[in-house]
């Protein structure tokens, strides 16, 4: 028997398609709902097997969204669609992700099959108590080797680097987080480094650190 999937987006036109795609495979669609105050109501009322959440629900992150969730069924499933293969770059900690949760980088779902597949196993995940498993099957090569290099960032360099995307300065970082800016200056540094970023004579650091940063969200890269 198929699982009963709610479908978490605040897009319209996402929805729209995503829900479509998914019942053109077979997948038993219950319910839709765009925040998660809807989202909790059908989850207790119609007692779906799986949650499919977008990571860009406006307000609130589906990170947060899931773990409410759990505390409402310990054993449903998860699927999360996120852009980022880092969630730190975008203020969340992957530590927070549910246990058994599924994450699909959404330029992954080329063949739907592996968002389909990723459904029906989140359930047994869930139960099971798996750990959670980040799904992108056709990563280039080169990809894969810039996804090393991002694993080897530390909290705290993923968060100035999210920081420095945001557009503060030194001295702004540095009030945050309570240190030097000398301090920051030697963690972009280190950044830079990880990342394999160049001094480049035509471009500021900064610069090349914001590319790469929201390359990693999913944004067009040139």
């Amino acid at each position: 028997m198929n699982n009963r999937v709610l479908v978490v987006v605040d897009d319209a036109f996402e929805m729209s398609t995503l829900v479509a795609a998914l019942r053109l495979h077979e997948i038993d669609v219950i319910g839709e709902a765009k925040s998660e105050n809807v989202a909790i109501n059908l989850l207790r009322r119609l007692q779906p097997d799986v949650i499919l959440l977008d990571m860009n629900i406006v307000g609130i992150s589906a990170v947060k969204i899931a773990v409410n969730m759990r505390k409402i069924n310990q054993n449903i499933g998860i699927v999360i669609l996120n852009s980022c293969s880092d969630l730190r770059l975008m203020g969340e900690s992957n530590d927070d992700v549910p246990v058994g949760a599924k994450i699909l980088i959404k330029k992954s779902i080329v063949d739907f099959t592996v968002l389909c597949t990723a459904i029906t196993e989140s359930k047994i995940s869930a139960v099971e108590k798996h750990k959670v498993v980040w799904i992108n099957g056709n990563a280039s090569f080169q990809e894969q080797g810039i996804l090393a290099l991002m694993a080897h960032l530390t909290n705290t360099q993923a968060e100035v680097l999210r920081l420095v995307a945001d557009g503060m300065t030194n001295a702004q970082i540095g009030r945050t987080r309570y240190v030097s800016e000398k301090s920051v200056e030697q963690v972009i540094s280190r950044v830079a480094q990880e990342l394999n970023v160049q001094p480049d004579a035509n471009m500021n650091m900064r610069v090349q650190l914001v590319g790469e940063y929201f390359r990693w969200l999913g944004a067009p890269h040139h």
